[in-house]
């Protein structure tokens, strides 16, 4: 009897893990190729060009939650820069979009993750939908 409460007692402990990690929604940032992909319920349904930091500066590698969303944000840092559809995921560390489209694919930022203004709307209305428990931001090289 109690090898059977034993293994189902690991049982449960092993797979704690992974569902804290599972998400509905998941943005994963690839520095190594520029890029973001969304997955919804594990279904791509976006891939987006994006920027990442450039060199100096660092963006942040790791699995987050959202900690505070804003539909337009200035930031205090940086001249005042406009941050439309921030998504933060760690500290002034956010997703948002920017207008420099033409820099988008290459690592120009100060360590935001800069997408399309469209883009970061689309994602932004994803996870207000979603909700910040239901969505993982995850960042890789």
């Amino acid at each position: 009897m109690r090898k059977v409460i034993f293994m189902t007692a690991a049982l449960l402990v092993s797979a704690a893990p992974q569902q804290l990690l599972a998400a509905s929604l998941v943005a994963k940032i690839n520095i190594s190729t520029q890029t973001m992909t969304v997955t919804q319920d594990g279904l791509v349904i976006h891939k987006w060009r994006v920027s990442t930091a450039r060199r100096g500066y660092v963006t942040p590698r790791g699995t987050w939650r959202p900690v505070r969303m804003n539909r337009m944000w200035y930031s205090r840092k940086y001249d005042m820069t406009p941050m439309p559809y921030a998504v933060f995921f760690r500290g002034g560390y956010a997703i948002h979009g920017t207008n420099a489209v033409r820099h988008l694919g290459r690592p120009v930022s100060h360590g935001c993750v800069r997408l399309a203004t469209g883009n970061a709307a689309q994602f932004f209305s994803l996870v207000q939908r979603y909700g910040p428990g239901d969505t993982r931001i995850i960042v890789t090289n």
